[in-house]
């Protein structure tokens, strides 16, 4: 399975801009929707996936967003950003593939003064996505992309804004990047990745935006090293179609240092069991003696990380890099990615959903949940 960037690594580089305050008054909830048309490409992410490349996907997003203005400090800190919920649908041009709908969660982050008329946003969003025609081995066994009718989602978006350019209507223009796949859950599935231009239109419910409110924070951010320790597990399936489900479960442990009030830095270790790659090691050397020197049984594997979390509210985005250090098994590459979302309750407990992969191959899945002290 083939994995897009995921998740919200690129949310490191936003910039915060300091804003006026105008008004002493309590911020209030405003709300605009915006409807936009797509029209793009698939990327050709292997060569296995160009049989099912006969068109350009075209579909539409809709886009609720409530706007912050700074009731809470998190908010001026990322330059008061919208959240909200987008619904894409694609048709892929394709009978093989079929077409995607998808619902996401997702944050505009605003790149300058939020005074400003003309804006550069970044969206991000996360969600979930139903394929109309995934793989079925005697009815479309050519759809390698998706093995399941649900998926996991994720999509980001580049654009330019301007609202209220007739009363309260204005329009938008930009670039997307669409990626669908289970993650692995069921074997075929290379996953599909878009990208594509949009062009639509913005309303906003209420005539003019409320007063930006300011906060005083100090930029002076102290804490100590935090120690964290995390148990994750989910289902996954080899590559090999029709190996069936197994459980697997991650032992992880690692410290992190805040750079700012933003932004950490992690080095730790995970232990992962896999329970996956007993049947995959037995497949392997009945299909191909003599290509590995691992006669092993062995389904643990140990390695070391770096990693990064950037702290969002009580959200927080990690991306982590791994080698593992012991590896009885040569299955994929030698390193790994992990890219996740966690929420924290409270200032110790926290749960973590996050996509572990190797280089472009997705691997599992993983649902976690932790402590850090």
């Amino acid at each position: 399975m083939k994995k897009s960037i995921l998740l919200f690594s690129l949310l490191i580089f936003y910039t915060s801009f300091s804003q006026e305050n105008r008004s002493n008054t309590p911020p209030k909830t405003q709300h605009s929707f915006s409807a936009e048309y797509y029209y793009g490409n698939i990327i050709e992410h292997q060569p296995s996936i160009g049989h099912l490349i006969s068109g350009h996907p075209e579909g539409f997003i809709l886009t609720y967003n409530q706007k912050r203005f700074g009731k809470e400090a998190w908010e001026q800190a990322y330059n008061y950003p919208d959240v909200g919920f987008s619904f894409s649908y694609q048709d892929y041009k394709s009978e093989i593939i079929g077409k995607l709908y998808a619902l996401y969660a997702h944050y505009n982050f605003y790149f300058f003064n939020r005074l400003n008329k003309n804006q550069l946003i970044l969206r991000a969003g996360i969600g979930l996505a139903y394929n109309t025609n995934p793989y079925d081995k005697e009815t479309n066994n050519k759809n390698i992309s998706f093995g399941t009718y649900l998926n996991s989602s994720t999509y980001f978006k580049l654009y330019y804004q301007r609202e209220r350019l007739f009363k309260n209507v204005g329009v938008t223009a930009g670039l997307t990047f669409i990626h669908a796949s289970n993650s692995n859950v069921k074997s075929p599935n290379t996953g599909m990745n878009t990208w594509g231009a949009t062009v639509g239109i913005n309303y906003n419910l209420e005539n003019e935006d409320e007063s930006f409110t300011t906060h005083e924070v100090t930029d002076n951010f102290r804490e100590p090293i935090k120690f964290n320790f995390v148990f994750r597990t989910g289902m996954n399936e080899s590559e090999i179609i029709g190996s069936g489900l197994n459980p697997f479960f991650v032992f992880s442990g690692y410290a992190d240092k805040r750079l700012s009030r933003k932004s950490a830095i992690q080095i730790g270790t995970d232990i992962f069991i896999s329970p996956f790659l007993k049947d995959f090691i037995e497949y392997y050397h009945i299909n191909f003696p003599g290509e590995s020197d691992a006669n092993t049984s062995d389904i643990t594997r140990v390695s070391l990380f770096l990693g990064h979390e950037l702290f969002v509210n009580k959200f927080s985005v990690i991306a982590q890099l791994g080698y593992y250090v012991y590896y009885p098994f040569e299955y994929e590459v030698r390193y790994y990615e992990r890219f996740g979302l966690k929420r924290y309750f409270g200032d110790k407990w926290f749960a973590a959903v996050s996509l572990k992969a190797h280089g472009a191959n997705a691997e599992t899945v993983e649902f976690g949940v932790g402590i850090r002290i």
